[in-house]
């Protein structure tokens, strides 16, 4: 079971990171595929374009946000499933977002998500 860390994408890559998993459904603006040396990039993982619309990344609604998404992440094993496939035989995982707000984007929600279901750890 590897450890699981997040990370944006606009930071510098370190090697202590991992295997790098873009987990938006967007490419974050003005970042090289080479510059942000992703691994893999598992979209269907990501809110719904409804959800993100909604949250807006407004703290005060991170919370049912953060409900919602996991209530996504419950509806799409199938997301879930090629996301560990890209990351089988990894020790460490980064999940990779492009959210300016480290505390309330759909990664922190992905990461806690992942621990609960006993597919990864935390650090």
């Amino acid at each position: 079971m590897p450890v699981v860390s997040i990370k944006r994408a606009y930071a510098q890559p370190q090697e202590s990171d991992g295997f790098r998993v873009l987990v938006d459904r967007l490419w974050p603006r003005g970042t090289s595929k080479a510059k942000a040396c992703i691994d893999a990039w598992v979209k269907d993982v990501a809110p719904s374009k409804e959800l993100r619309t909604w949250f807006a990344h407004i703290p005060e609604r991170f919370p049912e946000f953060a409900e919602r998404y996991a209530g996504e992440l419950d509806a799409n094993p199938e997301g879930i499933e090629r996301l560990r496939q890209a990351w089988a035989g990894s020790a460490r995982v980064t999940l990779v977002f492009a959210a300016k707000d480290e505390a309330y984007n759909n990664a922190v929600v992905l990461r806690d998500y992942l621990v609960r279901q006993g597919f990864a750890r935390e650090q």
